[in-house]
């Protein structure tokens, strides 16, 4: 028996959870640089220069960045939002407080009206999302439309 006639002993396996994995880590990590990337943006828009830009239109310095989690489709990410000198950073990118991305808070009330008991959307949030809504933020996200629905009535 030659080299070319013997049964292959060694195959190359590939394993998806493991690919999968890798790729959810590189589309967690694009969001998270899109994200910070926005953020830098929009405080160099309102300071009316970039950072360690010298420039006479400039109306605001930096005061540094404060982290926080941020849970979107693609995962939890961290945001790094810019704080500066003289006003107030406000984004239109993440709203104040927000700690999910709005889809997973409409997913989250879709499901909850569709008759999906409050434990049971706590374990979906966690094997979608990797993290457990609590029954009160459940309760509160419902608290809203049925305010929204007393509203529109």
């Amino acid at each position: 028996m030659n080299d070319s006639t013997k049964p292959l002993s060694k195959v190359i396996r590939i394993d998806e959870s493991e690919i999968r994995g890798h790729l959810d880590e590189m589309v967690r990590g694009t969001v998270e640089e899109t994200l910070n990337a926005m953020l830098d943006a929009e405080a160099d828009e309102m300071c009316k220069a970039q950072r360690y830009e010298h420039s006479p239109d400039r109306v605001d310095t930096r005061a540094g960045t404060y982290k926080r989690k941020l849970h979107t489709k693609a995962g939890e990410v961290e945001v790094k939002v810019p704080k500066l000198r003289r006003q107030t950073f406000e984004t239109a990118i993440i709203e104040r407080y927000r700690r999910r991305d709005m889809s997973i808070e409409e997913a989250i009330v879709q499901m909850y009206l569709a008759g999906v008991s409050v434990r049971r959307v706590e374990d979906i949030t966690e094997a979608l999302w990797g993290t457990r809504v609590s029954s009160g933020t459940v309760s509160n996200l419902n608290k809203k439309v049925y305010q929204h629905i007393e509203v529109v009535e």
